[in-house]
């Protein structure tokens, strides 16, 4: 049976909230891992939650992306393990290495915390695959540096090899480039996202009119875990 790391770090706060939709809403066994754990070795695929690891001091995500944890998350990552990072877990994805560009201060210069649209852009990763083609859905955004930003070469990379997975859907919170809330690594499995699937994955949490399609984010990442163990 799949079994999901959840890495937490002082200041992440986005944790209990993954590990409830996963084991109580999913039904899947979700751990959570302290960021000093140097060695892995029983688990199917990690997500690095939202918060303020550290309290974000320095830069977001920077002293995290140095844990033991995250050293023991590239090497999996490069064996091909899928990892997401929300939020505060894209940041430290992005400081890590293991995503490329930057998170820079939102172009307000104020923290965001709303409803957005987001659009599926690459349903082939194992992440997505239970969206269709350009299927839209709502989810929450709460985040001060959440504007993904790259140079040119980076934005044509990412474009010529698919690692864009959702957009906003004309509506940017952030001011991100080329409207992106999410990419992909080159192979797929490593994947970062400002949006809160977590905050919108059960009907209850769900803004009037939203829904709960976020959750499919989750359900694809089991369903991916479910046919590589069959196979």
């Amino acid at each position: 049976m799949a079994k999901i790391g959840i890495v937490v770090f002082p200041g992440s706060n986005c944790d209990r909230d993954v590990h409830h939709v996963l084991n109580n809403v999913i039904g899947v066994q979700a751990d959570f891992l302290w960021h000093t754990k140097d060695r892995i070795s029983s688990y199917d695929a990690m997500i690095i939650p939202g918060g303020f690891a550290f309290g974000d001091r320095l830069r977001a995500g920077i002293i995290a992306a140095h844990s033991p944890i995250i050293q023991e998350v590239k090497r999996m990552a490069k064996d091909g393990m899928p990892v997401l990072g929300i939020c505060n877990g894209f940041q430290i994805l992005v400081e890590s290495g293991l995503l490329p560009g930057a998170l820079m201060m939102n172009d307000s210069l104020r923290f965001v915390c709303r409803w957005t649209k987001v659009e599926v852009k690459n349903n082939k990763t194992p992440f997505t695959s239970q969206f269709a083609p350009k299927q839209t859905f709502a989810i929450p955004v709460a985040h001060g540096e959440g504007r993904y930003m790259a140079d040119s070469k980076i934005i044509k990379d990412l474009k010529k090899k698919n690692q864009i997975v959702l957009q906003y859907s004309n509506d940017d919170p952030n001011g991100s480039t080329n409207l992106i809330a999410a990419i992909c690594n080159e192979e797929g499995n490593v994947m970062g996202m400002m949006p809160h699937p977590e905050r919108a994955s059960e009907s209850i949490l769900a803004a009037e009119g939203a829904g709960n399609d976020a959750i499919t984010i989750f359900r694809s990442l089991v369903s991916n875990l479910k046919q590589k163990a069959i196979a």
